[in-house]
Parts: structure tokens; C-alpha cells; sequence
């Protein structure tokens, strides 16, 4: 007789294979590093202080 198997381990893992290639799917379709978020973020915290910098005290 052969060795019993945990069906349930089977079926977690399959789905969790099946989550990890749809998560890298959507990380090349839409997905950005974290560097390049960091960039623009400060990109736009420049253009909000040079903004800023340009008005009009009253």
C-alpha cells in the first residue's frame, strides 16, 4: 500500500502557484519598482515647492 496524501496540501498549493503567477502577470502589465516610485514622489514634491516658491506673497 502506498503512502497517504493530504489532498488539502495538494489543492493550497496549486492555488497558491496559481496567485504567484498571476501576481507577477500583473506586476510586468502594471507594476513599478520601488525606486521608481520613489523618484516620481520626489519629482512631484519639487514641482510642489518650486510652485510654491513662485507666489505671491500678499
Amino acid at each position: 500500500m502506498g503512502k497517504p496524501v493530504n489532498l488539502n496540501r495538494y489543492r493550497k498549493e496549486k492555488a497558491r502557484t496559481e496567485r504567484k503567477a498571476r501576481a507577477d502577470r500583473n506586476a510586468v502589465a502594471f507594476g513599478r519598482t520601488k525606486a521608481e516610485k520613489e523618484v516620481v514622489k520626489l519629482q512631484q514634491k519639487k514641482q510642489k515647492r518650486d510652485l510654491d516658491d513662485h507666489e505671491l506673497d500678499e
